[in-house]
């Protein structure tokens, strides 16, 4: 198999597999936070967003197996980025604990979370999938796919952060 193949091949593997993990958590947390009375607001992208998320890691892996190997620097750095981000994402779920989920769901008379990464960014959760885009992006080639992506994740993710301002109302400060 070509070196390109192979990388675009195990990249996506791992990543199907923390996907994966994650929405066994989310799916847990959704459970008990609907338990405790919590509420979705309406207008939440959740649904385009579920598909987009693990189809645009497939759409890069499919450019960078087509397209030719990443320079090793690119790949070097990618990974770098991509487990910078992972570890941001893990944090800022660990700071969430049972509130984490990928939908939005709001408890009532709850306060924010405002330690771990929430003490220094408001949406560490989504900085963390930026940073997990580009990465696999620069590990697999994906030239093309991977700014494509990375609008079409902006574009989600501005209208799922109005959403949640909207939903968590005056409780920002």
């Amino acid at each position: 198999m070509r070196p390109e193949v192979t990388i675009a091949l195990v990249s996506l593997t791992a990543v199907i597999v923390m996907m994966l993990a994650e929405l066994k958590r989310s799916r847990a947390n959704e459970r008990l936070l609907r338990q405790r009375g919590a509420t979705e607001p309406h207008g939440d992208p959740y649904r385009a967003l579920a598909l987009v998320y693990p189809g645009i890691f497939v759409l890069m892996a499919a450019e960078g197996a087509l397209a030719g190997p990443s320079p090793d620097v690119l790949l070097i750095a990618g990974f770098a980025l991509f487990v910078a981000a992972k570890i941001l994402k893990l944090w800022a779920i660990t700071a969430l604990g049972r509130r984490w989920s990928y939908r939005v769901l709001v408890l009532p008379g709850v306060p924010l979370i405002s330690t771990g990464p929430y003490a220094y960014l408001r949406h560490p959760n989504y900085a963390a999938v930026f940073g997990e885009i580009a990465g696999f992006a620069m590990m697999v080639g994906a030239r093309t796919t991977g700014v494509i992506s990375l609008i079409a994740f902006a574009l989600l993710v501005r209208k799922r952060i109005a959403v949640e301002e909207r939903a968590l109302g005056s409780r920002y400060t």
